[in-house]
């Protein structure tokens, strides 16, 4: 029982530091999860198995965490090292993409096809941060778009916030579609034996059918405020030129190899028993050969912070699950439900929903990942129909609001640094409602297809 109350209060701690965000987020993690390892195993528990079991070492010098023959097993308790080493490598191969100027290049390139028209710009944005978003991590899209969306918006004299939150709002819709596409996604994929396939032909349903609803949504919302300067007649010789933001065309070519190589490898890591961890670790050495010159920039530039938050995260995670108290609140929530399954998704997907708009998605998503494999034994539930009511509720609960995911945080600064201030009340205004719109979607397509 004490080991319960202090992996608890342990965990609550952590979350509440991360919201309050005074202390760099890795650190509070990785503090959390030393007192979890020091007082929960070892002074509580005096379990050395706990904490061999938590750090999960082992489990990288196995052949079935690089090759996996037919179904792949469920990743054990703790730190889920497939996760950190897949992000880890793509966040090598997209460092490289940006220093070779590919997403600046495909951002202009698509505003010249649409003749630099402020509501096709808008258009098309959002479906090129949805699509990019599939494949490459939130953050990195964003920050691009961001970035070039600015850039439009002076030279043709439009507010940029419109476009960056419906930019927001549908990168994170898109990483939904996919295993790779969202953090929390990863972490589920990667612990649940998850394909790519997988999620693309359920989570990725969900999206698409709300992307469509989602854009037209934007459109209409931001229709007379982003065409209110539209007379404003513009000098087409000062549009910039996409090529400019390519600074070496033999590294944009092989970036671009490169991209397209870790989107086949994904998609075919099913029938090929390739694991991301495999696939990561693969980019990532392609990435640093082919660019050999630039490694020591590219490996500067990796989000180390990000990687030590991940590994304490799941180490107090981790603490949760080994005192059981993971299993007492799936037991609680089956209880609630009275054991209808289709109440029990539902449960899960708005819990995840809120919490995500409250609290940052990853570490909910990595402590409820336990509780759903413990639903589904309990409650004899489809464990698939519950990861991706998590999963859809997680990403884009995540979107409410503007600490909800990373890229909610990396685009509303990218708008304030160039002197277009977010207020909650302006963000929430759109992002909430279309919040709305998806996880009712999500919820009649779960009623209509698994029942």
């Amino acid at each position: 029982m004490a080991a319960q109350i202090i992996a608890v209060i342990i965990f609550v701690i952590m979350f509440a530091l991360i919201i309050m965000d005074k202390i760099p987020r890795q650190w509070v993690t990785l503090g959390c999860g030393l007192a979890t390892i020091v007082i929960v195993f070892g002074i509580c528990m005096k379990s050395p198995d706990a904490i061999i079991e938590t750090l999960n070492i082992k489990s990288i010098f196995t052949t079935d965490f690089w090759l996996v023959h037919g179904q792949a097993e469920e990743s054990s308790a703790g730190i889920n090292w497939a996760t950190i080493i897949f992000i880890a490598g793509m966040m090598v191969m997209v460092e490289g993409m940006a220093k070779a100027g590919f997403f600046r290049w495909l951002c202009l390139t698509i505003a010249k096809a649409v003749k630099y028209k402020v509501m096709p710009i808008l258009v098309t944005f959002m479906i090129m941060s949805a699509f990019l978003a599939m494949f490459i991590d939130s953050i990195t899209v964003i920050l691009f778009l961001a970035a070039v969306t600015v850039e439009l918006s002076q030279l043709l004299k439009f507010n940029p916030v419109p476009m960056i939150l419906a930019e927001i709002f549908c990168a994170n819709l898109g990483g939904s579609a996919t295993m790779c596409g969202d953090p929390p996604n990863i972490i589920i994929g990667t612990a649940l034996g998850y394909s790519f396939a997988d999620f693309l032909t359920n989570t990725g349903i969900i999206a698409g059918i709300s992307l469509a609803v989602i854009v037209a949504f934007f459109y209409f919302a931001f229709k007379k405020e982003l065409t209110a300067n539209s007379s404003n007649s513009v000098d087409p010789s000062t549009y910039p030129n996409p090529s400019d933001a390519i600074e070496s065309k033999k590294d944009f070519i092989v970036s671009t190899v490169i991209f397209i190589i870790a989107v086949v490898l994904l998609v075919t890591h099913a029938q090929t028993g390739l694991t991301v961890a495999f696939i990561g670790v693969a980019i990532a050495v392609i990435t640093l050969l082919t660019s050999y010159k630039n490694i020591g920039y590219i490996l500067k530039r990796v989000d180390y912070k990000t990687l030590l938050f991940f590994i304490g995260l799941f180490i107090v995670v981790g603490g949760l699950e080994q005192t059981g108290v993971l299993e007492m609140i799936a037991e609680f929530i089956g209880k609630i439900c009275g054991g209808n399954i289709l109440i029990m998704i539902f449960v899960i997907l708005w819990i995840s929903a809120v919490a995500s708009a409250i609290v940052d998605n990853i570490p909910f998503a990595a402590t409820m990942v336990p509780v759903i494999k413990t639903l589904a034994v309990t409650s004899g539930s489809d464990l698939g129909v519950l990861a991706w009511g998590l999963a859809i509720g997680t990403d884009i609960g995540g979107s409410a609001t503007p600490i909800g995911a990373s890229a909610n945080v990396v685009g509303t600064s990218v708008a304030a640094k160039a002197g277009h201030p977010v207020s909650w009340g302006k963000y929430c205004k759109t992002a909430v409602p279309a919040t709305i719109i998806v996880i009712l979607i999500a919820m009649v397509v779960i009623k209509f297809r698994y029942f």
